[in-house]
């Protein structure tokens, strides 16, 4: 069974209803990136920062996943399929695909703020000041904000590396390092990237550049991998 990566960006979930920063001139729902995913924010106002990402969490329990979350899923009929996605929501897991990589973080886990591998699965939208960790440090997002090292960095190199096939989809491949992982994929391996727009990159011979957002996109991609 061939392996099939796939690089899943905010386009992907921008149609269940998920706002996304780039698409609202670098504000997220009117807060500025700097004042509330940043560890220099976190140090200023937690609080406020706190508030945010409830606000986030409680918006993501009302959306479900799309058609583009379910047609990955399905693949996994016909491929070895990884997601790594620079996502923090939980839609792909919602639409049934079972080896998600998250290099962004996870809207839904918190951690401690003294020993960052204490990560704990949330039940609800709420986190506030005073929820403490085991070792009584107040716990925080689990997210990557900017600015921070990707943990998860290392493993998603190791799996662009084994791909026989990989899938783009709705990133601008313009965040970086996530959008690096197209240089380790082999000069013969076939690169498909679907988006509204042309990745601010030179397309190579073997990319087939799909011009949909993700929902269109992905029914085309799925019905040209079975068919081959």
């Amino acid at each position: 069974m061939k392996k099939l990566v796939v690089l899943s960006g905010a386009g992907v979930s921008a149609e269940s209803g998920i706002s996304t920063f780039r698409d609202n001139n670098g504000l997220w729902d009117n807060y500025r990136i700097e004042d509330v995913a940043t560890p220099e924010a976190w140090e200023k106002n937690q609080e406020l920062v706190l508030d945010f990402y409830n606000q986030r969490r409680k918006q993501a329990f009302t959306v479900k996943p799309n058609a583009a979350h379910y047609g990955l899923a399905a693949l996994e009929k016909h491929f070895d399929v990884t997601i790594i996605t620079q996502n923090v929501d939980n839609l792909h897991e919602i639409a049934g695909s079972t080896n998600v990589i998250h290099l962004h973080g996870e809207l839904f886990k918190s951690r401690s703020t003294k020993n960052p591998d204490l990560v704990y699965q949330m039940e609800s939208w709420e986190l506030n000041p005073g929820d403490l960790c085991e070792l009584g440090s107040q716990l925080r997002p689990h997210i990557v904000w900017f600015g921070e090292e990707v943990p998860m960095m290392e493993v998603a190199v190791e799996v662009a590396e084994q791909a026989d096939i990989f899938v783009i989809i709705g990133t601008s491949l313009a965040v970086y390092p996530a959008a690096g992982l197209v240089h380790y994929i082999g000069a013969s391996k076939p690169i498909y990237i679907i988006d509204p727009a042309k990745p601010d990159i030179h397309l190579k011979p073997n990319m087939t550049f799909i011009k949909e957002k993700a929902t269109v996109g992905m029914e085309i991609l799925v019905n040209n991998l079975i068919a081959e």
